[in-house]
């Protein structure tokens, strides 16, 4: 009702578009060739980094050590607001940062061929750090970029693209560089895998600029306090404190199911052999596949249910690892087994995402995704720091038992955060 007693029209609702007006768009090809340049650094960090250390006679034990260079990826909300306020004088606020990251990782990849870890560790170390620091600063502009490229009922599709990306991104340090080190100098393979940044650069370039100057803080302290003040007053306090609470929560079985992976097939009798020709090969096939499923399913899902679904699929592919547990040595169970685990990983990782861009205003996009981004991370670093304890404790069954029970209090944070009957929803009911 209005002062004078006449009625307002409620604008009608927009319409959900056919999946062909989402799908078959530029804006999925630059989430696939950004996600490849998102992921292709991480896992030289995580493959090709420990594969060469260790050829060239470093012990165990400081290939150990390096994780702790991973840091930054845990931190890049400290730095983010930086990237949310300045804009670099070319390219604009997102794509100019995108491209200075990108660059500095092609020449600090290809340049740690250069040094032996035999005589220049340290060296090494510092130059490790860098590539990770690069890498999490590209990961805030990217997601930042994806998020305001993309709108809500594009959300699901471009993660789904852009996970899928990041996964595949893999192969080149992870199998492509380890292949051509048999053959080729370690000098000459970390710039051929340095080189793959090029699809980001070229990417970069080709991609038009989504962000908006008006909406972007225009001081400093707008761009450290006003995400956070912004976040806050947004549904007030409390809703905002479920948000961060379920993010810790939603995937904290799932991650702790997983954490001791590889000890737990040895544990059960299975050889190097078996678990990196069976295991590993279901992991990655099924991580894509979920990947694809979700991105496809939140054609026609919101993103409220979706979170519902595929965190109902997590909770319940942990169950079968008791079961394997118990089993004995069964390669066919071994595989069903981590498929199911590990396509709820994807489905999982691709509603998740989504929320949280749903959740990230477009005036401080970098800031709050790089802090949800760095909050999940932390469900990953307790689950590997406490798993050892507890199966040493409680053993194998026991521990997936518990993983399950852990996944339960992130679901039931969904009737806070997300109800089934979410505005998505019914948005679509009105139109």
């Amino acid at each position: 009702m209005t002062a004078t007693g006449g009625t307002t029209e409620t604008p009608a609702a927009p319409e959900r578009r056919h999946w062909t007006q989402i799908l078959f768009t530029k804006k999925m090809l630059a989430c696939i060739f950004l996600g490849f340049s998102s992921g292709m650094p991480l896992f030289v960090l995580v493959s090709l980094v420990p594969a060469w250390l260790r050829d060239n006679g470093v012990d165990l034990a400081t290939i150990g050590l390096f994780a702790l260079v991973g840091l930054p990826y845990t931190w890049k909300f400290l730095w983010s607001p930086i990237m949310d306020r300045f804009k670099l004088p070319f390219l604009g606020r997102r794509r100019g940062w995108a491209l200075l990251t990108q660059v500095l990782l092609l020449l600090s990849i290809g340049l740690l061929g250069h040094f032996n870890p035999s005589t220049s560790i340290q060296t090494i170390v510092w130059i490790v750090f860098a590539v990770a620091l690069f890498s999490a600063s590209q990961d805030i502009v990217i997601d930042a970029y994806r998020r305001e490229l993309l709108a809500d009922d594009e959300l699901g599709t471009g993660t789904s693209f852009w996970i899928n990306a990041y996964r595949l991104s893999g192969l080149v340090p992870g199998s492509l560089a380890l292949i051509l080190a048999d053959h080729l100098p370690w000098s000459t393979v970390f710039w051929i895998t340095g080189a793959f940044m090029l699809i980001g650069i070229v990417t970069t370039l080709l991609v038009k600029e989504v962000s908006d100057d008006q909406l972007a803080p225009h001081t400093l302290r707008e761009a450290v306090i006003d995400p956070f003040v912004e976040f806050f007053s947004r549904d007030g306090i409390k809703a905002g404190l479920a948000i961060l609470i379920f993010l810790f929560l939603y995937k904290l079985g799932d991650n702790m199911a997983t954490a001791l992976a590889t000890p737990f097939y040895l544990d059960m009798g299975y050889s190097k052999t078996e678990i990196g020709s069976v295991a590993k090969f279901a992991g990655l096939w099924a991580v894509l596949a979920g990947a694809t499923i979700g991105g496809a399913a939140m054609l026609k899902l919101s993103i409220n249910k979706a979170l519902w679904i595929f965190g109902l699929v997590q909770l319940l592919t942990i169950v079968p690892f008791i079961w394997l547990s118990q089993a004995g040595h069964t390669l066919a169970g071994l595989f069903v087994v981590v498929s199911g685990e590990y396509l709820a990983v994807g489905l999982g990782t691709v509603a998740l995402t989504a929320f949280m861009a749903r959740e990230t205003s477009k005036a401080f996009t970098a800031t709050q995704f790089a802090l949800f981004s760095s909050l999940i991370a932390v469900p990953r670093t307790v689950a590997n720091s406490t798993t050892g304890f507890i199966v040493e404790s409680v053993g194998w069954t026991q521990f997936f038992i518990i993983c399950s029970l852990l996944a339960i209090p992130g679901m039931l944070m969904l009737f806070i955060v997300a109800p089934w009957r979410g505005k998505d929803d019914k948005e679509d009911e009105a139109s």
